[in-house]
């Protein structure tokens, strides 16, 4: 995959991250800025969601860990760590972090 694909998949990527946590009736905002989503729960705390061009990942750092994720075969971007496909690790992790469950689908 060439770079210019991969910003192409992962600017995609965060639009939806975006339109889907702007749609939540929780107390989260999303902030994008500089290649990277900045999401901020009601009790301060943050998660980010960074693109690694390099290896053509994309990283979150959250309160409950950090992951990996590359695409697979399907285009699924899929946790290196856990297996999980992103909704499910970012619906995971953003419920950990908000207290409450949240369902993120993209």
């Amino acid at each position: 995959m060439q770079d210019s694909e991969f910003h192409e998949l992962v600017d995609e990527l965060f639009n939806r991250i975006e339109d889907g946590i702007d749609g939540l009736d929780q107390d989260v905002d999303v902030d994008a800025s500089g290649g990277i989503l900045t999401i901020e729960f009601a009790d301060g705390t943050t998660a980010i969601i960074s693109r690694q061009i390099s290896n053509h990942e994309v990283w979150i750092a959250a309160k409950s860990g950090g992951y990996h994720l590359s695409l697979d075969e399907n285009h699924t971007w899929i946790c290196t760590a856990t297996g999980e496909d992103l909704p499910a690790l970012l619906s995971r992790v953003i419920s950990v972090q908000a207290g409450a469950q949240i369902t993120i689908c993209n």
